[in-house]
């Protein structure tokens, strides 16, 4: 056998992780898998079929391989459904995500060819604004949507197996989109080969089974849990959004095992007044990132809820990079930062210098890595591509340094550097500082220029409660752990921070706001 046969006869016996997640759905069919926002519970059989119906209704509208279906859609067990089904189609899956304007949505349908609109009744009053921007061959809905033709009555009819053929490694599962606050956003592709090897990799242990609370889009890291809880015969728990009460009442009843939080929202939980009459002993993890914490609040999350706070780095480029266990939160670096933690499994980081020269530990420079989930490549960005991927390592665009024992500290952003007389603040760096003064709740660093170019430091800072504080003690604050230097020339005290699609401080719209 020739080895491109031996290829062939590989990738046939390859299974996706769609038709993974049917073999352990089909083990125990009437154990629930997923319970709606208004708690009506669906059984694992009851989402199997639906997944495979689906899939088959995609399949009679001629959606394929190398087609594009993008999905206008919430938290709802049938957008989740949908997820499957597409990849079961073996098409390739777009979200259109929920925080973005109709114009940078109607960039994405454009650019990424869909071929199928999906919109489920969470945001069918998006469609409107939508297709008055940008035309789509065909709209269906998952559900009763007036004007739309409902793809899950059309489902009904086809059989619950599924479709025949078999997933493609080399593939592309999805394309994800970066936030794009500073342009027009950057689409990354991910093979079905790719996304399966960083499902593999995960080793997430949130209970026996795990329930995980989706409560964060589902096209975003929650999307992720989601996959990894249900491929490991757990079940998900389906909240619109995020809002502390709430998240407390559903830990409490439905014996959540597992939450995804950005810092702020664990800040949220930790300040509800309803937390100290809640029953949080389900919970078995907590995985936060995406934007700093503060050590502060962390050592008060792991007081209420135990040992079970888990960090991820990562990028939507490389998906999970490092994770900080538990007992590892009080590894910190050379100015208080919590480290952001070691390799996961099948990850590689090298840290680099301008020439793209390896650095030895505890010296500065470039993060460059290897994931399993890595992307294939930036949609029709062929020169993107070759500037981000460098002979099989992707440049992350971030600075840090690694320690004698491989932890993982990061400075800032190679493009966020805020340009000083006589050198450079990351404002990461000056945002760790802050985030150790107990009177700050929250808080983002930005550099603005002045009439003369020059640039200067600038934090929004959002206090806690109870505190008050001045832009001199702050100052001080800084002065003190760092230099002169560090200290912000304005703080700008503010109820909340805005932030990107994926959670991050949004500094262009702070910049434009407060300057």
């Amino acid at each position: 056998m020739s080895q491109d046969e031996q290829k062939t006869a590989t990738d046939r016996g390859f299974i996706g992780h769609a038709e993974g997640l049917l073999q352990v759905l089909a083990r125990h069919p009437h154990r629930p898998a997923v319970l709606t926002a208004d708690r009506s519970p669906v059984s694992a059989g009851e989402l199997s079929a639906l997944i495979c119906r689906l899939a088959r209704a995609l399949e009679a509208r001629g959606i394929g391989p190398g087609q594009t279906v993008s999905l206008l859609t919430g938290n709802t067990p049938l957008a989740l459904a949908a997820r499957y089904a597409v990849s079961l189609a073996g098409a390739r899956l777009v979200y259109l995500y929920d925080v973005m304007p109709p114009k940078a949505l109607a960039h994405i349908v454009a650019d990424v060819d869909t071929r199928l609109l999906l919109v489920d009744s969470s945001r069918h009053t998006d469609l409107g604004p939508l297709l008055s921007l940008v035309g789509v061959p065909a709209v269906a809905s998952l559900g009763p949507v007036p004007g739309c033709d409902d793809l899950v009555a059309t489902a009904a009819l086809h059989a619950p197996g599924p479709p025949g053929g078999h997933t493609d490694p080399h593939a592309d599962w999805c394309i994800r989109h970066t936030s794009g606050t500073t342009g027009v956003p950057k689409a990354l592709r991910v093979t079905h080969g790719q996304y399966k090897r960083c499902l593999d990799s995960l080793h997430i242990d949130a209970g026996d089974p795990p329930r995980f609370l989706a409560n964060t889009p589902l096209s975003h890291v929650a999307g992720l849990c989601a996959d990894v809880t249900l491929l490991r015969g757990g079940s998900v728990v389906l909240q619109s959004g995020f809002d502390a009460g709430p998240t407390l009442a559903a830990v409490e009843r439905d014996s959540v095992t597992h939450l995804w939080l950005l810092p702020p929202l664990l800040h949220q939980l930790l300040d509800h007044p309803s937390l100290a009459t809640t029953d949080v002993s389900s919970i078995k993890r907590i995985t936060y990132g995406g934007s700093p914490a503060s050590a502060a609040r962390l050592g008060r999350a792991a007081e209420v809820f135990g040992p079970v706070l888990h960090s991820w780095y990562g990028q939507s480029e490389t998906l999970g990079l490092t994770e900080v266990r538990p007992e590892e939160h009080s590894r910190v670096g050379r100015q208080g930062q919590i480290t952001v933690g070691r390799p996961m499994p099948g990850v590689e980081l090298v840290v680099r210098d301008t020439n793209g020269l390896p650095l030895p530990a505890g010296d500065q420079g470039e993060i460059y890595a290897r994931s399993p989930g890595m992307m294939r490549g930036y949609w029709k960005q062929p020169e993107l591509t070759a500037q981000t991927v460098r002979d099989g390592w992707i440049r992350t665009g971030d600075v840090g340094y690694l320690d004698d024992d491989g932890y993982l500290f990061l400075v800032g952003r190679c493009n966020d550097l805020i340009k000083l007389p006589g050198g450079g603040v990351y404002p990461s760096e000056v945002e760790t500082v802050l985030l150790t003064h107990p009177a700050i709740a929250q808080c983002a660093v930005f550099g603005v220029r002045d009439e003369d170019a020059a640039e200067h430091i600038h934090a929004a800072v959002v206090p806690a409660a109870g505190h008050r504080i001045t832009p001199e003690e702050l100052r001080a604050h800084v002065t003190t752990r760092l230099t002169r230097g560090y200290a912000p020339s304005t703080v700008h005290f503010v109820a909340d921070i805005p932030r990107t699609p994926i959670g991050k401080p949004d500094q262009n719209r702070l910049r434009s706001q407060l300057t």
